[in-house]
């Protein structure tokens, strides 16, 4: 299989990164060699330009980002019982639907062989797991953690990873995963208050994202070497990290945004059909400051806010004619099953009813020269250096890989941070 780090080009620019590239590989050994492993340096290396490089480096980091012990990647997978599977029935349809994710010109013969070896690490870490839900999506991660690191790593990465990062998502309700997505419009809303109010004014809601967030945008990406990129990024940091790549994402389409009617349905379309052509790079630099700048403790308050809007606002639909409620179960609905399906009938129902549309809705006006410029005179902040974001975002990394321990080492180096100037 082709490497997922393509292929450099000889130009002046590629020159320069080329020389960096190879200074990078040198940091990243060095990392890996010393005992004990220097895990910070590799989250470093993982969050900054050009993420791990190679599949051959995720192999050697990944397990590292996620904690995962030495004596648990030696172990062979168990065989699967397939019969009388609860989820089998629908992990097996998600698999045939997955065709798309597999290298463009692969043998039928080895893509159908790895999609066995898909059907069997999903069932294998939903049995080892019971209290794991299975949503339609986990698959696209999956499937990028198989096709980078082979059946045996990937199943104890995978475990790992659905224990930790995506444990809200795989419970039995969507409610976790719908908290998650109110953190998006507080993030937009301190950097662009114009693009969070057309937003909120054309009531296009978070659904939009939410197939970004529960696959890691496995799901929306077609070229495979961009997927990597957000893996290597999002092991090594916070696991809501995710949605503030999305709301970078919302932040750098501004113009369009803002050029759209300002109508739920052409908003959602809009948003939902991400460009392949992003500045990856920039976008991930960006994510990170956003991350430093409005951390989600800063957030929380925002996001219940947010939460307790949409159920006032699903509590205000109740009034609308019977034909506001049919037009908005079919346009969330059609929508959302072209992107991913929710968890349960019932628990889309219930997202669906707080995205209420507005049939017709006024184009918002966008001249507020005065308080605008005002607004982002205030809202300025420092732009800290890449050295120092980078360490901030693999400390605060740690946290979730280390448990309850770490947690309370990081906290107290958090209190001097003060005095060593380590965090802006």
């Amino acid at each position: 299989m082709e490497n997922s780090s393509g292929v450099v080009s000889s130009s002046p620019v590629n020159n320069g990164w080329d020389t960096r590239r190879k200074r990078k590989l040198v940091d990243i050994t060095q990392a890996l060699c010393v005992s004990p492993v220097d895990v910070a340096a590799l989250r470093r290396m993982a969050i900054s330009e050009g993420g791990l490089l190679t599949d051959e480096i995720r192999c050697q980091v990944w397990p590292r980002l996620l904690n995962v012990p030495p004596h648990v990647l030696d172990q062979e997978p168990e065989t699967v019982e397939r019969e009388n599977n609860k989820d089998y029935n629908q992990v097996l349809l998600d698999v045939q639907r997955s065709l798309r994710r597999f290298p463009p010109g692969m043998p039928d013969e080895q893509r159908e062989g790895l999609q066995e070896e898909l059907i069997d690490i999903i069932l294998r870490v939903l049995k080892r797991n019971p209290q794991l839900h299975y949503y339609q999506g986990y698959h696209d991660i999956v499937v990028t953690f198989l096709l980078v690191v082979k059946e045996r790593l990937a199943t104890a990465l995978v475990e790992k990873l659905s224990t930790h990062h995506l444990r809200d998502f795989m419970d039995p309700t969507m409610d976790n995963t719908k908290h998650i997505l109110n953190y998006l419009m507080p993030i937009i809303e301190k950097v662009n208050p114009e693009v969070h109010d057309f937003m909120q004014q054309a009531e296009v809601g978070t659904v939009f994202a939410l197939s970004w967030l529960i696959t890691w945008f496995g799901h929306v990406l077609s070229d495979f070497r961009h997927v990597v990129r957000l893996y290597d990024f999002f092991l090594a940091c916070h696991p809501l990290m995710p949605i503030y790549f999305a709301a970078v994402i919302v932040l750098y389409r501004e113009e369009e945004v803002l050029e759209c009617e300002c109508d739920m349905a052409m908003v959602h379309h809009l948003l939902s059909q991400i460009p392949q052509d992003l500045p990856y790079e920039t976008l991930i630099s960006r994510a990170g400051d956003l991350f430093v700048q409005f951390p989600p403790s800063e957030l929380a308050r925002e996001a219940a806010a947010h939460e307790r809007y949409l159920t006032s606002e699903r509590h205000n639909s109740m009034e609308l004619p019977f034909f506001f409620f049919f037009y908005e179960y079919f346009c969330v609905l059609f929508l959302f099953l072209l992107s991913t399906a929710a968890s349960t009938f019932t628990d889309f129902d219930l997202a669906s009813t707080q995205q209420r549309p507005d049939s017709v809705l006024r184009r918002r006006r966008r001249q507020k020269q005065a308080a605008l410029e005002e607004s982002a005179a205030n809202s300025v902040v420092a732009r800290p250096s890449a050295v120092r974001r980078f360490v901030r975002l693999a400390v605060m990394g740690l946290t979730v890989a280390l448990g309850a321990a770490a947690v309370a080492v990081v906290n107290t180096a958090l209190e001097w941070a003060p005095k060593l100037d380590l965090f802006p």
